[in-house]
């Protein structure tokens, strides 16, 4: 009987182990893609539909406080509104894909070799590498939630990277304060 309890014990604390160590692990490895400029590993970290949907929703919140209260009661308006809906989806749908990822991570590099932020001053060099989450904070929201506050400078509130677990990992499936709030 002693033998069962103590069996149980450990599975409890292996699962719970695992449970909590998973988000630090997908962070590491979302990091290291970033830093590799790996955007086929990236898949394996980011759930791609749940992200560009959140940022929709954001583009189109934006798109609605930017535009005011009147707006939206105008055909005029509302034909701007839909079609800077459609343009914002548009953008999210291109940019947010492991694809536009590495654009991205690609202009990140061209960045670098105009400002001569080289690897040891050598002009021939590689760049330094992207590591947007080197200075980041790392929380639990919930037992199934984990966020990322990644700083953005003081005028901007920290972007949130929200991970969940999907089956058996963790995954990116949310981007908090990725639209700046408008302005008055």
């Amino acid at each position: 009987m002693k033998k069962l309890i103590t069996v149980v014990v450990l599975l409890v604390l292996a699962l719970a182990g695992w449970w909590f160590s998973g988000p630090y692990l997908t962070v590491h490895g979302l990091a290291t893609a970033i830093e590799q400029r790996d955007t086929s590993r990236l898949e394996r970290y980011v759930d791609f539909p749940r992200v560009r949907v959140s940022l929709r929703a954001q583009i189109s919140d934006y798109l609605v406080r930017q535009a005011g209260p009147g707006v939206a009661e105008s055909p005029f308006g509302a034909l701007l509104y839909g079609l800077g809906g459609q343009l914002g989806g548009a953008a999210v749908d291109t940019m947010i894909t492991p694809m536009g990822i590495g654009a991205l991570l690609q202009g990140h590099v061209l960045y670098k070799r105009g400002r001569n932020e080289l690897q040891g001053g050598d002009a021939y060099g590689a760049t330094e590498p992207a590591q947007p989450l080197k200075e980041a904070r790392h929380r639990f929201e919930r037992l199934d939630r984990f966020v990322v506050d990644v700083d953005r400078g003081p005028a901007e509130p920290p972007l949130q990277v929200v991970l969940e677990p999907q089956g058996l990992r963790w995954r990116v499936v949310d981007l908090r304060n990725a639209i700046p709030a408008p302005h008055p």
